[in-house]
């Protein structure tokens, strides 16, 4: 899908304290991976509570490999990632290459780059829901499915990206 192109534009527009609408989208191993899994509104029990008890910080990213600003967001994410792998905090690359039976592009793109974050591959549905309008766009959700951020768009020139997402990740990690 070219830029721009199939967009529904009278989606309603996702904002920070709004719920997360929540996602299942397939992993590179071929399972299915569901925002329910580790966020879920107050007063609401996790998808699968006996396998998965504890509720997590979820960061995601809408990203496209034929995305320059994209690519470069990877380095940053990735030290965040690292930074937090062992703490209450899930991160997925959400993939919106079209991957018409091409999926290795984005698998080679990341082994390059040394990304070890987890990808999903959507084809713009979720995207869609989202209401995205542009990519590279991070979402980060707390631990009740409440979008607490939200930042589109992605240049060298901008501020530290990687401290800029660890100061909310360690406010939301203090939560109860």
């Amino acid at each position: 899908m070219a830029w721009g192109q199939g967009f529904d534009h009278n989606v309603k527009k996702i904002k920070e304290g709004d719920i997360a609408p929540n996602w299942s989208l397939r992993s590179e191993s071929g399972s299915f991976e569901f925002l329910k899994n580790w966020t879920v509104k107050n007063n609401r029990k996790l998808r699968k509570p006996s396998i998965q008890p504890d509720r997590h910080v979820v960061l995601f990213t809408f990203f496209a490999a034929w995305c320059p600003p994209c690519v470069e967001q990877l380095q940053p994410l990735e030290e965040v990632f690292q930074k937090y792998k062992n703490e209450k905090i899930k991160f997925f690359i959400i993939d919106e290459t079209d991957h018409t039976g091409n999926a290795a592009v984005t698998k080679s793109l990341l082994a390059d780059n040394k990304i070890n974050i987890p990808y999903l591959e959507d084809n713009w549905k979720v995207s869609r829901r989202y209401g995205i309008k542009g990519i590279p766009t991070i979402f980060i959700v707390d631990k009740y499915g409440i979008i607490q951020n939200i930042r589109v768009g992605f240049s060298k020139e901008d501020q530290d990206l990687a401290a800029e997402l660890s100061d909310i990740i360690d406010q939301l990690l203090l939560e109860k």
